[in-house]
């Protein structure tokens, strides 16, 4: 027995033959003055929806052919006979011209969106699988339709001071929102090598953040405001992590099937607020990070995700219940969850990075 959706997919493909031989039979069995004219002639041009242009022009000619041989068959008058064909021919080349602006814009917009989403993955490019003691795992998924990334970014790299990542998010969405991105990781992927501190490193990029800003006003580009941020660092030995946050949702730390959420004790501002760098002590908490541990950074988009009541997704629940330890189907199994919740409603960009640490 054929399912509905195979039915569904055969009935295009099936169309323009049906079509071809409904209009033949027409012209040969139906009474005057029914005629299967108007059948041949969108034979073509259906075929060219579901078939290549090739086999639509194929349609087409089979069209024109079926038109003259039943009008000879049923002895109609030459004028007749030249003006079905002449019929089913012009509306052909219309369908067949058709199909041919259709594949051009078609093809050149696979290659925009090939160039487009090799640019958005030079800005994020996706981090590696292991770093250090460290199994990694990545998610995005961007509220635009068609995006690669939006204004959530993320990072992670060895440095001399030990393991530093970074998870963020930009104020707004759209080109300005990616703007803000590719300034935020270059400069995170430059400080991070020098700053001694997260604090030192923060403050960094908060100051380049301010820097581009100020260039960029008013100007296509121009960044748009704040962006919160996390902070993680995590010695060779991977045995503690290191968390500053910057107006950020806080990291969630799972050990032995138990979900942690490291709150921070003294928030600070986020990036970029235009009151320059933080004031008093620095503010990094550190926690201890068992083997197996895993470190789950994520955006507002999971944080803030509603289900059509209304009702906040529950994290520690979502990634509790999932029973899993490695990076990857940790991952995976958030943004499912996530989009379960949300019922694949999309309200804004979702990041998810897990750190998991090895035996």
């Amino acid at each position: 027995m054929v399912g509905p959706a195979v039915a569904q997919v055969r009935v295009p493909y099936v169309a323009p033959p049906l079509l071809l031989l409904g209009g033949v039979a027409a012209d040969l069995f139906a009474p005057q003055p029914y005629y299967g004219l108007p059948l041949l002639a969108c034979t073509s041009m259906v075929a060219g929806m579901v078939y290549s242009f090739r086999i639509s022009a194929l349609f087409g000619f089979a069209a024109c052919a079926g038109a003259a041989a039943s009008a000879g068959y049923t002895g109609r008058e030459y004028s007749a006979l030249f003006t079905d064909v002449a019929a089913v021919l012009v509306v052909s080349l219309v369908g067949l011209w058709i199909k041919w602006l259709v594949d051009r814009q078609g093809h050149n917009l696979a290659v925009a969106l090939t160039v487009a989403e090799a640019a958005q993955r030079a800005v994020l490019p996706a981090p590696p699988t292991d770093v250090g003691p460290l199994t990694v795992a990545d998610r995005y998924v961007a509220a635009q339709a068609g995006a690669a990334i939006g204004g959530d970014l993320y990072a992670i790299q060895e440095t001399p001071f030990g393991i530093r990542a970074l998870i963020g998010d930009v104020r707004g969405k759209g080109l300005r929102a990616v703007s803000a991105v590719s300034v935020a990781v270059g400069a995170f992927r430059e400080a991070a090598e020098h700053a001694p501190t997260l604090h030192e490193l923060a403050d960094r990029l908060d100051r380049a953040l301010d820097r581009e800003g100020g260039r960029r006003r008013n100007s296509e580009d121009d960044i748009e405001g704040f962006v919160t941020a996390l902070l993680v660092q995590i010695p060779p030995s991977g045995d503690t992590v290191t968390v500053l946050n910057r107006g950020h949702p806080p990291p969630y730390l799972l050990h032995d099937g138990a979900v942690v959420c490291l709150e921070p004790t003294h928030p600070e501002l986020p990036l970029s607020t235009g009151l320059g760098p933080s004031r008093g002590s620095p503010v990094e908490e550190t926690f201890p990070l068992a083997p197996r541990d895993s470190l789950v950074l994520v955006t507002d988009g999971v944080t803030e995700a509603r289900n059509p009541d209304g009702a906040f997704f529950d994290v520690p629940r979502g990634l509790g219940g999932t029973g899993l330890r490695e990076a990857d189907e940790l991952a995976e199994a958030l943004v499912k969850a996530v989009t379960e919740w949300t019922g694949g409603q999309r309200q804004d960009d979702m990041a998810v990075l897990v750190l998991t640490r090895g035996e």
